[in-house]
């Protein structure tokens, strides 16, 4: 009886597309959730958890995102340089003024593994305040836009 054995993608053999979301009017949470997915690769069928399978994934109208609830008054965000008593604090609502892009860099790298792959995995999400990016070249090579 012969065994079949489990097929496991390895680096460089899945191709790597290009996908652009329009966070406008999306919710932070779930924008988020779908852009982790799709850095993991998870939505594919040749998802291995050791090996990059994901997707180069673009946002752009990051400063149009919503909340619900009273997350802009009350979610806080902790930056802390090592020195006693150097702890800063920022709230949603002052972050969304200033970065708009790292929040939602903030909120995928929670969802992303806690490790080397995890770190790789982020450097491929590129997220831009306006409507117009720098990577027309590779999206271009890559029809896949998503609206999320």
């Amino acid at each position: 009886m012969k065994r079949t054995s489990t097929y496991f993608a390895k680096n460089g053999e899945t191709p790597e597309r290009w996908r652009v979301i329009d966070a406008q009017g999306q919710t932070l949470g779930r924008l988020a959730r779908n852009i982790a997915i799709a850095l993991q690769g998870k939505d594919k069928p040749v998802y291995t958890p050791h090996s990059l399978t994901g997707d180069f994934v673009v946002v752009t109208n990051a400063a149009d995102m919503r909340v619900t609830g009273n997350k802009l008054d009350q979610k806080m965000y902790y930056r802390h340089s090592g020195y006693v008593g150097n702890l800063k604090t920022f709230r949603l609502r002052e972050m969304l003024e200033s970065k708009p892009d790292r929040v939602l860099e903030l909120a995928v790298k929670g969802m992303l593994p806690k490790n080397h792959m995890g770190r790789q995995m982020l450097r491929r999400l590129k997220v831009y305040n306006g409507p117009d990016h720098p990577h027309q070249a590779q999206v271009a090579g890559h029809p896949v836009a998503d609206g999320g």
